[in-house]
């Protein structure tokens, strides 16, 4: 691994595919009986995000559309885009942690290809309120929108730490 990946806190992939990982986290979700495990087990997926630097905790990497703060930094081009992202709320860091789990170290048309189906196959999108769906959605729509961009030629340099 490079010193530059040691320095940032973006979240590598852990499964071969956008899909896989998808399926990865449907099945660990099945693995829970009821909702108070299940949102337990967000709340502890949250935790294993990285800590964000200060100073990427500023207006220009918030994301809006939360009722949380959230902040989300990208780096890459078309071939590989990595996320980092945190928020104050833990059920919020536990939902950014599966979209990053999801997307981040894919490459655009990948991410851009991936149907997200993990929400509604662990029932995720009946347990949350409208502002957390509202958040989570924000979220997915910057990560494509981002992919988007790639795409279209873009590279995204990492925040200065």
């Amino acid at each position: 691994m490079s010193d530059s990946l040691r320095e940032h806190p973006f979240l590598a992939p852990t499964e071969d595919s956008a899909q896989a990982a998808q399926s990865e986290i449907v099945a660990e979700f099945e693995f829970f009986g009821d909702w108070a495990e299940r949102y337990q087990y967000l709340i502890d997926l949250g935790k294993r995000l990285p800590e964000l630097p200060a100073a990427w905790k500023c207006e220009a990497l918030r994301l809006h559309g939360c009722q949380s703060q959230v902040w989300i930094a990208t780096r890459g081009n078309a071939s590989r885009l990595d996320f980092a992202a945190n928020s104050d709320s833990a059920i919020v860091s536990g939902l950014i942690y599966l979209a990053l789990r999801v997307f981040s170290g894919r490459p655009a048309e990948q991410i851009l290809n991936t149907e997200v189906d993990y929400i509604a196959r662990i029932g995720l999108a009946r347990h949350l309120s409208p502002t957390r769906s509202n958040g989570l959605a924000a979220l997915l729509a910057r990560i494509k929108a981002v992919a988007q961009e790639a795409a279209d030629g873009r590279m995204f340099e990492a925040p200065e730490l």
